[in-house]
């Protein structure tokens, strides 16, 4: 496990990442985000992903557009969560970067916040 990054705990999990390159921060992250919507909904995605980001609902929006996400495909669901097309949850990786001088500590954090998902697949 030690060549992918993976490991039994969160702790020894973030000391991994740290010594991955960013390009593979991004590609995990994104995976994360396309798997997670899978199991658990769009909206579980967004709410995780703004927990470990600390982002308000307009930063999650700034975020989106900054990544190419198309403004107009962000909505809301009938309970008024914001939504997104799950086909371009990965805009929130790049979005992220162009947005945060914090951007590759806010993956990793979204990553670490998610290891239980991670030990799930």
């Amino acid at each position: 496990m030690a060549g992918t990054g993976l490991s039994a705990d969160p702790a020894e999990y973030r000391t991994r990442l740290d010594e991955q390159s960013d390009e593979q921060i991004d590609a995990w992250a994104a995976e994360l985000m396309r798997d997670v919507a899978k199991r658990r909904g769009v909206t579980r995605v967004i709410d995780d992903f703004r927990a470990a980001a600390s982002l308000s609902e307009t930063d999650f929006e700034r975020v989106f557009a900054a990544g190419g996400g198309a403004p107009a495909t962000l909505g809301r669901d009938a309970a008024g969560h914001v939504i997104v097309p799950t086909v371009s949850l990965y805009n929130l990786v790049p979005g992220i970067r162009a947005t945060s001088r914090k951007g590759r500590e806010q993956l990793i954090g979204y990553l670490i916040a998610n290891f239980g998902e991670l030990v799930y697949v």
